[in-house]
């Protein structure tokens, strides 16, 4: 079966379960934010949700890493610090790549 068909059925059962109803929104047409790309409306989504995809956790963790690179006091833990940096880095480029693989974009 195709993950379209499964997921087309997915939507069927939860509209027909009402899980659809009264959701913030509803009705009204997606407003994009940022790119305004499918991937960036659905990461919103799922934000809002509560639901954040390892990809964007990752995002955040290197932003953070980042920051705790460019403030640290000395080379020893600048460099301690930059370590884990490119570990969160790579981490997120796997996530990228999985996902383009997995859509196929």
């Amino acid at each position: 079966m195709k993950f379209s068909d499964m997921a087309e059925r997915q939507i069927l059962k939860a509209q027909a379960e009402g899980q659809f109803d009264n959701l913030k929104g509803a009705g009204q047409p997606l407003n994009p934010s940022g790119d305004g790309s499918a991937d960036a409306i659905g990461f919103r989504i799922m934000a809002e949700a509560g639901a954040l995809p390892r990809e964007i956790q990752l995002r955040k963790s290197v932003e953070e890493q980042t920051r705790l690179v460019q403030a640290a006091p000395d080379d020893a833990s600048r460099r301690l610090a930059m370590k884990t940096l490119l570990d969160l880095q790579l981490r997120l480029d796997i996530e990228r790549e999985a996902r383009r693989r997995f859509f196929g974009s």
